[in-house]
């Protein structure tokens, strides 16, 4: 723990990154770094009460402010960004969200066009209990309210794109982006293909809860206070976001329509599979085919995410240069831990 590198980081609202690509480094990191970063929720801060529509009270570039990107140093194009998430708390007492006129999966939007008018702007604001690990719901027509789990995670986790394409931060693709999976949550393993020298990593839009779908297309939308590591696995290369729990691995796929998002992230699964623990194609194909587990992770943004995961304990052991990173990365978080009395 004596050489456990520690670099916190809090953005001054002037370095938010609105897109992946075509943003300044804010930093430079060492592989194998711990970062301890804050992120602002997805309106910037400025929705802070019932009052506060959107439409009306948002300033500046648009949604989703990124914390980052970081330069990673040694990340080359073709090597694997591993970052694992050590805790992810929410950093004040309550949360935001709202529909969005034109935006959602139960509605009509720009790419979905039908007659019926756009539904009403409305804001709830969530009472968040960190110590009883709740998000309270409050009824904006009546006197309802109920205390749902807290389960922080981020909706926005990405790398630079390739091609030197500049993508807003509200979009999922192969670099990541706007995934909006609650699969990403502490003492998860995140791999992101590298696309550019340094990677270019950055984070974003905290989620103290969110539903499979986001189908409003707002989750309970907070600013987070975040420990990631970030190291980089050379000459490995992740088409795709992959993750990996003690429980699962998982892959990711962002397209529209939904049925093609779901058959990427399917493929990756079985390509994943077949690559590290020593089945043929076939055999992961229908070994995934009787196992997956398919949550939906958005179906509102730019692209819909889906996702494909499956137990590890179902698998031949993995080989490879992805063995043992996910346990080794969690014994680094655990140290950590117990280094900063956060446990």
């Amino acid at each position: 723990m004596a050489d456990m590198r520690i670099v916190p980081f809090r953005p001054d609202p002037s370095q938010y990154a609105w897109t992946f690509g075509g943003a300044a480094p804010v930093m430079r990191i060492a592989p194998g770094s711990v970062l301890e970063v804050w992120t602002e929720d997805c309106f910037a801060g400025q929705v802070r009460s019932v009052n506060d529509l959107p439409s009306a009270v948002l300033t500046g570039p648009g949604l989703n402010p990124q914390t980052g990107p970081f330069y990673v140093e040694g990340a080359e194009p073709g090597d694997t960004l591993a970052v694992h998430f050590v805790s992810i708390e929410p950093s004040r007492s309550w949360a935001a969200s709202s529909t969005v006129p034109l935006f959602g999966a139960l509605t009509s939007t720009n790419l979905t066009r039908t007659l019926q008018d756009p539904l009403p702007e409305r804001v709830w604001i969530w009472e968040l209990d960190a110590v009883g690990r709740t998000c309270r719901f409050s009824a904006l027509d009546g006197d309802f309210t109920v205390d749902l789990p807290m389960d922080p995670m981020h909706g926005t986790v990405g790398v630079a794109p390739a091609g030197f394409e500049v993508l807003s931060a509200l979009t999922p693709a192969a670099h990541g982006g706007n995934m909006d999976t609650p699969e990403m949550r502490a003492a998860t393993t995140c791999y992101l293909g590298v696309n550019v020298e340094g990677a270019m990593f950055s984070l974003g839009d905290g989620h103290a809860r969110q539903g499979e779908g986001e189908t409003c297309g707002v989750a309970v939308e907070c600013a987070m206070d975040t420990v990631v590591i970030v190291d980089v696995i050379k000459g490995r290369a992740t088409p795709w976001p992959r993750l990996e729990n003690d429980d699962y691995v998982m892959s990711t796929g962002s397209a529209r329509p939904l049925e093609d998002a779901f058959r990427i992230a399917q493929v990756d699964l079985v390509e994943w599979i077949a690559a590290d623990h020593g089945l043929s194609k076939l055999d992961a194909y229908q070994l995934v085919t009787q196992a997956v587990e398919s949550p939906l992770a958005n179906v509102c943004d730019t692209n819909y995410t889906s996702v494909a995961k499956i137990r590890k304990q179902w698998l031949p052991p993995r080989r490879g240069p992805l063995a043992d990173v996910h346990l080794r990365m969690r014994q680094i978080g655990a140290d950590y831990l117990k280094r900063t009395g956060a446990s």
